[in-house]
């Protein structure tokens, strides 16, 4: 770890979400009005969902089993993410490429999480 980790924003597992959340939103813009308030609201919620609970398992790391739990929901909100992007595929509402990009973008959110997860005393504070 090279640079001091001060706050939830300083995380690169952080950074990683909030970008693809914001990837997920433009990618979202042209999904057809009748999904607005289904399948665009939905993959949304759970896209920015997962950068939201990032920062609020930091605010809680004084407590391990709050810090991991926290984890443990952004993780869940990332593979729900996930299945809303095959949903729109099957639609047809995104191409299966762009798809694919935001898919592994979201397996290596999980991975980093799952990491922090496992050995959340590197991230407790002392």
């Amino acid at each position: 770890m090279g640079e001091k980790i001060l706050r939830h924003q300083d995380l690169l597992v952080y950074k990683k979400a909030i970008e693809t959340a914001m990837e997920i939103f433009e990618e979202s813009k042209s999904f057809p009005k009748e999904e607005t308030y289904s399948l665009t609201d939905q993959i949304r919620r759970s896209s920015r969902s997962v950068p939201a609970n990032i920062a609020e398992a930091w605010r809680k790391r004084r407590y391990k089993a709050a810090f991991i739990s926290k984890l443990n929901d952004a993780e869940g909100e990332a593979a729900e993410t996930q299945t809303w992007l095959e949903v729109s595929v099957r639609c047809g509402y995104v191409i299966r490429e762009a798809a694919k990009t935001l898919y592994i973008e979201y397996d290596e959110i999980i991975s980093m999480l799952v990491a922090m997860e496992n050995n959340p005393q590197k991230w407790l504070p002392l």
